[in-house]
């Protein structure tokens, strides 16, 4: 009686066939899933912060300066969050470094997303007193960037940007 052992099939024997099909399924593979990861990367990219880095650098001084000039003002700007239902009210309040309100600023408020610009959401503000401003959103939860613009005339007198969880 033959043993188990005994009647096993012998190993086949390696082709050249069975070395190209291996080669071809083993690159297909490869190629097959760099255009899945490529895809999914070109669709989750939401652009670069400067849509050009040299006209970015070319304004970099006027950056400072602005930046400085707003330090010197020595303004206290705030803004608060009150939430309620679906919507969220931001107030924000512009005191100079006497502590009097500031007039005669035009808002512009952003909420920006972090890690995708194609979801930042621009906010109507409106003055209800002499350098105080709302503002409503729906309730976009998570974490955003508040960007706050105030413009006198043409030119923006102050800027800021934090972070806030929504």
């Amino acid at each position: 009686m033959p043993t188990p052992l005994a009647t096993s099939r012998s190993p086949r024997p390696l082709t050249g066939r069975m070395v190209l099909f291996y080669l071809l399924a083993f690159f297909s593979v490869v190629f097959a899933v760099n255009i899945v990861m490529a895809r999914i990367a070109v669709s989750s990219f939401s652009g670069v912060e400067t849509e050009s880095a040299y006209k970015a650098g070319l304004t970099f001084k006027n950056d400072v300066a602005a930046a400085h000039a707003q330090d010197a003002r020595h303004w206290a700007v705030e803004a608060t969050l009150q939430r309620g239902g679906a919507a969220t009210r931001i107030v924000i309040g512009a005191r100079d470094a006497e502590s009097r309100a500031i007039a005669g600023l035009v808002p512009e408020i952003r909420l920006a997303h972090p890690t995708d610009r194609r979801r930042d959401v621009m906010l109507e503000a409106v003055e209800v007193a002499p350098g105080q401003f709302e503002c409503e959103t729906p309730l976009h939860q998570g974490q955003w960037d508040l960007v706050i613009s105030l413009k006198r005339a043409e030119d923006t007198v102050f800027r800021s940007k934090s972070r806030i969880a929504l």
